[in-house]
């Protein structure tokens, strides 16, 4: 039984080869794409749990590639690239990835980040809050819809669980470290640049001024708090 189906999209046709095979090594199976465009032609089709996207490549590059596929679905995009600065990973985070993986990478690290974009987050339905409700704010864990201001927002898997953790932890502060090895994963605590990115996510699409939250707050030093006057 396949362990899932990963989208490989990398022009060098070396790194592609090593990649399925060793993926396949572990039990995925895989589909490859060597262009964005060839990516985006073959993802309606094939339909893969998890896409790993190279950062550079001619035509498409990963970053346009990226939006491309998060507009139209809620798989979850690994960026693979040699870039380092954090500069380069909130770029790829605001682009709509999951995570960001820099070159070179170590199989067992590459295969741990993949787990864990697979992973569904611990906190289940059962175990948090049911529904929110404010004047201006609805959330339905269980059906998985958010209503802001009257108007029905669209959250992304990862979106959805940050927000999901901070509302079931309402009034108390959550750590950064806490929120990333909840909604990402235990291989996780220390990429802060990650929540920043995803926390101004949330709230230009739950807050009716982002500037200033109104129900997630920044705690400085150690992480958010979720203002919850209706938690049911």
């Amino acid at each position: 039984m396949s362990a899932g189906k990963i989208l490989v999209v990398d022009d060098d046709p070396q790194i592609r080869r090593v990649m399925k095979a060793t993926l396949v090594g572990h039990g995925y199976e895989v589909i490859e794409a060597r262009t964005g465009e060839d990516a985006l032609e073959k993802l309606p089709h094939e339909m893969p749990n998890l896409v790993l996207l190279d950062m550079n490549m001619p035509g498409m590059g990963g970053l346009e590639t990226c939006r491309a596929i998060c507009a139209g679905l809620d798989t979850p995009v690994i960026i693979l690239s040699v870039r380092n600065s954090e500069k380069d990973k909130v770029a790829a985070l605001d682009a709509g990835a999951d995570d960001y993986v820099t070159k070179p990478f170590g199989i067992e690290e590459l295969l741990a980040r993949i787990r864990a974009a697979l992973r569904r987050s611990p906190l289940s339905p059962e175990g948090g809050p049911h529904a929110f409700r404010s004047e201006d704010l609805e959330i339905d864990f269980d059906a998985r819809r958010v209503r802001a201001a009257g108007k029905e927002v669209r959250l992304t898997p990862k979106e959805f669980e940050l927000l999901r953790y901070l509302v079931a932890h309402a009034g108390k502060p959550v750590t950064h470290r806490e929120l990333l090895q909840a909604v990402w994963g235990p291989d996780y605590g220390d990429e802060p640049e990650y929540l920043r990115v995803f926390i101004n996510q949330v709230r230009k699409k739950i807050e009716a001024n982002p500037a200033r939250p109104k129900y997630i707050v920044t705690e400085p030093w150690v992480g958010y708090r979720f203002v919850a006057p209706g938690l049911s």
